[in-house]
């Protein structure tokens, strides 16, 4: 990076800032957002295609940033919702607390494999397809193990062993 770019870049921040705020509503958020934002720009600086187009590279990197945050808290939004942990307006009750830290020991009960599954198609909203891709195992066995790992969590957060999937040879 020049002295004239690093410039520019220190001139751009307080725009920036003023963006991400509208953006998103919230002070601390938008500063978060900005930073993030200049960690992925630094990173990928030399793939910079045009010199003097930084202000709209910025404040592209800045809007998809923000747009993929949205997108990550609404899937953990449909997470909790699917785990029974629904985000309420007040302090959540003691019993709501529990249900909660049951469900996420739940979670921690699965196989690493079950977890990083429901992972990757839950959360990142990953398709069959790309979780079978990243894990390099075929989308048969990603259909398979999504769906023992969801019938464990649901025995798990009732309480319930989970029966084992063998069968007796005689």
């Amino acid at each position: 990076m020049d002295e004239l770019d690093e410039e520019r870049l220190h001139e751009l921040i307080p725009r920036l800032r003023q963006f991400a705020r509208a953006l998103s509503r919230d002070t601390a958020n938008a500063d978060d957002l900005v930073q993030a934002t200049l960690e992925r720009a630094l990173r990928a600086w030399s793939s910079r295609h045009k010199e003097g187009a930084l202000q709209s590279w910025l404040f592209s990197i800045l809007y998809r940033q923000f747009i993929d945050e949205q997108r990550r808290a609404k899937r953990w939004r449909r997470v909790l919702d699917v785990v029974g942990v629904a985000e309420e307006p007040h302090a959540p009750s003691a019993e709501r607390v529990n249900e909660g830290r049951a469900t996420l020991a739940a979670f921690a009960g699965l196989s690493t494999e079950q977890r990083a599954i429901l992972l990757l198609v839950s959360v990142e909203g990953f398709s069959y397809r790309e979780t079978a891709d990243a894990l390099g195992v075929p989308i048969g066995t990603v259909m398979s193990r999504l769906s023992r790992a969801r019938e464990k969590l649901r025995h798990l957060a009732e309480g319930r062993a989970p029966t084992p999937a063998l069968r007796i040879l005689k």
